[in-house]
């Protein structure tokens, strides 16, 4: 027979964990949890490219019923976060109800409930929960001649962790947030780096710091300080999030600070020109870093201001028609979130 339960929740990435806690916390505790990969983490399992962190505040990003005083940097690295994620699952039980390696396949609903297919069998749930997430799938672009490169070709999100890119000719396409965290990583590798940019992001100063053993320890002994500190935290995103929410006057004093500091770290006026968004400030989404203008500033980066029109053997054409001969490629292009792909799954 169909094994049949309250809830199942497919995805165990920060979304499918939390709610399997809060399930639990509200007591419903037949649930199980579908995760296509063999261990849990989301977005912070497939990202392992180098440079790869969070850009909001650790102790903000953590879960609030599982803070954790021993975050190594104000900025997570994926690492530490995926880390995270294992404690969180491990100390809960909540790693007991997840079946691994377990992809759905279909979901229905049926006669009062939800029909899955998975490649584990079959299910029935009375509740179905999709924590998927939006950054489950790469988005690829289709650059024609690509396919025959004759060197790797990679996405930001399937690193090969076994790729030898020091010293090497690297195209990075695209100049979002993996981009932008990814470029001086590959810089500080000893890469060249050829740079295609579609269309210049806004880029804040991202500050940060290393917490001291002596705060990690403050952070563990004293967790009304910790939680104090969210709450700061939270105040201040909040207080942000004006500026990309039409608030004209909020979004004008973000723009100048994001010009302020382009001009500070990029003297050359054409590249500086090059690297201005040509789009209202939070029309997409606002970057922070500190080490990206440097590295583009560089003798190590060739921007090229416009996109990947297409591939001839081991050299790329941009749309403005130079051409960079290259050893490998790096996408940096994102996602398939606008509409995602595990939906056509649902009826």
């Amino acid at each position: 027979m169909t094994p049949e339960h309250e809830v199942v929740i497919v995805g165990a990435g920060f979304a499918g964990l939390a709610a399997a806690m809060e399930l639990e916390a509200a007591g419903v505790t037949d649930v199980v949890i579908l995760e296509r990969a063999r261990e849990v983490g989301g977005t912070w399992r497939e990202n392992t490219y180098p440079g790869v962190a969070c850009d909001v505040p650790a102790h903000l990003y953590a879960l609030a019923r599982h803070p954790w005083p021993h975050w190594t940097r104000e900025f997570a690295p994926g690492a530490e976060i995926q880390a995270y994620l294992r404690r969180v699952a491990a100390t809960t039980g909540i790693d007991s109800r997840i079946r691994f390696d377990t992809a759905l396949l279909d979901a229905r609903w049926n006669d009062g409930a939800w029909n899955l297919q998975t490649t584990g069998g079959s299910l029935r749930a009375r509740m179905h929960v999709l924590a998927c997430g939006r950054l489950t799938e790469p988005s690829l672009p289709e650059v024609h001649g690509l396919a025959a490169f004759p060197g790797p070709v990679v996405h930001s999100a399937r690193w090969d962790s076994q790729l030898d890119l020091d010293g090497k000719r690297i195209a990075v396409v695209g100049t979002g947030a993996s981009g932008v965290q990814l470029v001086p990583e590959l810089v500080r590798r000893g890469a060249e780096v050829t740079l295609f940019q579609r269309s210049a992001p806004w880029i804040l100063p991202r500050g940060g710091r290393t917490y001291t053993d002596a705060e990690r320890e403050r952070f563990a002994t004293h967790p009304e300080v910790l939680a104090a500190l969210r709450e700061d935290l939270f105040r201040e995103g909040e207080a942000r999030h004006a500026s990309r929410a039409g608030d004209a006057a909020a979004a004008a004093a973000a723009s100048d600070q994001a010009q302020a500091h382009l001009h500070a770290q990029v003297s050359d006026p054409t590249l500086r020109a090059w690297l201005t968004p040509d789009y209202a400030f939070g029309c997409k989404r606002v970057l922070l870093s500190d080490d990206f203008y440097p590295a583009v500033a560089s003798d190590a980066v060739t921007l090229e201001p416009s996109a990947l029109a297409r591939a001839d053997g081991g050299t790329l054409v941009a749309a403005s028609g130079r051409r960079h001969a290259v050893d490998a490629v790096v996408l940096a292009t994102g996602f398939s979130a606008t509409r995602q792909p595990y939906a056509e799954l649902v009826t």
